[in-house]
């Protein structure tokens, strides 16, 4: 049965908040600064690659299949209900990797609260990620109800809010004329490839774009989603990037490049900036703000990825026991499996030289599984074009098959030189032996991609 368009409610601004929520975060502000001013190439390299062909493609599928689904119905169209499968997995296993890291970001911005010393404390570290963690997965047994209404607030409190203020901080401080970290000058805009190492953290840049097709759930919710959903994925595009790249020079401004470190670069420019303009009673409600904001993403992401591997398995390839739903709908035993592996993942903090090189390690890995995900989607884009030419009503890439070629090889190429990228330690990190940090990489794509191989010979 379709929907009439009376009962589609969805307005423009809804979906254009939707996708800048799902995307827009502030993990990657203190990578972004550690580039300086060069950061807004970077930006306008990772958009031109890799974040436009993926609104493009999702804005396509999206008005062409308008149903529920997402990701997992293009590539089942294109390939079959196994390859779809696999894309599912990666996507929870890339999602279960990001935990530690996001969780991380929030022992370290507690620590402000009481002792800034702890954000380099290894034990105290582990102990507060896994509070955090399962704090947050008993949050999701509750029911979605719960979840989904503190990630709504954490989003907007948490995250829009932080970004635009240290936006205008930035500005305000440039217009004061106050001496600058930052070299605003054209030689700086150009970025440094002299050494490869120096360019590594577009990996996390990358990842840090990642989410923008997630919206396409809500297409057959839009009116006239042929018109208005590719124009708000324009919308939302264009307000993600100029608050990445703006507050990422922000940090840059009052914070040698040199010295950033990339978990608490966030804090010490708020921290900085407040004390410049007198106002160090914004310090911690600023910290708050950014707590809850990181509390909410984790919220909303533990129990979704869960969710969608059950339904992608189709009740045949995952164990029975992984199935079982609570009396709320909850996949109980799936949040207890990723809990398990958060734990393991955890522990990596005390392996590593500091505690800056576990969560790089953690950040690469987590890019390198999640554009594999990528790769089924931009290759759904070409093949799904060739298979059905003509659907009604749907937005079309501009081209024909050579456009649709055009954006998929591109977004293609991107998620390859990602992959490849991440094998390639950043020089701004002490990550410790090259040989260790590779076989830890090399360790993890096997360890979290090869149960799939026989989850899919199963099914």
């Amino acid at each position: 049965m379709s929907v009439s368009n009376s009962t589609k409610t969805l307005s423009f601004f809804s979906l254009v908040m939707i996708n800048v929520i799902a995307v827009d975060s502030l993990r990657s502000l203190p990578i972004g600064a550690t580039y300086g001013f060069s950061v807004v190439t970077y930006y306008l390299i990772a958009g031109i690659l890799f974040f436009i062909p993926s609104a493009l493609a999702a804005a396509e599928l999206a008005t062409r299949w308008p149903t529920t689904g997402g990701i997992y119905i293009w590539v089942r169209e294109a390939f079959g209900n196994k390859t779809a499968f696999i894309v599912m997995w990666l996507q929870w296993v890339y999602n279960v990797i990001w935990y530690p890291t996001i969780s991380t970001i929030i022992a370290a911005t507690v620590a402000y609260l009481f002792n800034p010393a702890y954000a380099d404390n290894k034990m105290y570290m582990v102990i507060s990620t896994l509070v955090i963690f399962w704090s947050a997965t008993l949050l999701n047994c509750f029911g979605m109800r719960i979840s989904s209404w503190v990630s709504t607030v954490g989003a907007i409190v948490g995250t829009l809010l932080p970004m635009a203020i240290i936006t205008v901080l930035g500005a305000a401080w440039l217009m004061l004329g106050k001496p600058t970290e930052l070299a605003l000058t054209w030689s700086s805009f150009a970025p440094d490839l002299s050494n490869i190492n120096q360019i590594s953290f577009v990996v996390a840049l990358v990842f840090g774009l990642i989410g923008i097709e997630m919206s396409a759930i809500h297409a057959g919710d839009v009116k006239n989603p042929k018109k208005a959903y590719p124009w708000a994925l324009l919308v939302s595009v264009l307000i993600i990037l100029a608050s990445l790249v703006f507050a990422s020079i922000a940090i840059a401004i009052v914070l040698p490049h040199q010295k950033l470190n990339i978990i608490t670069g966030l804090i010490e420019a708020y921290i900085a900036f407040f004390s410049a303009f007198h106002m160090t009673w914004m310090i911690p409600v600023i910290i708050i703000a950014i707590i809850i904001s990181s509390i909410s993403g984790v919220a909303a992401w533990i129990i979704g990825p869960s969710r969608g591997l059950m339904v992608a398995s189709e009740d045949t390839a995952l164990p029975k026991i992984l199935n079982k739903v609570s009396s709320k709908g909850v996949p109980v035993n799936m949040l207890l499996l990723q809990g398990g592996i958060v734990s393991l993942l955890t522990l990596l903090f005390l392996l590593m030289p500091s505690v800056s090189a576990s969560y790089w390690l953690l950040s690469a890995l987590t890019a390198q599984l999640a554009v594999m995900s990528y790769l089924g989607l931009f290759a759904a884009l070409i093949v799904l074009r060739i298979k059905h030419p003509q659907r009604p009503n749907c937005f079309c890439i501009p081209g024909g098959l050579f456009g649709v070629s055009i954006t998929g090889g591109v977004g293609l190429f991107a998620c390859l030189a990602v992959f490849v990228l991440g094998f390639i330690p950043p020089s701004q990190i002490e990550t410790g032996s090259l040989v260790t940090y590779e076989a830890l990489l090399m360790g993890g794509i096997i360890l979290f991609t090869v149960p799939v191989y026989f989850l899919v010979r199963k099914k």
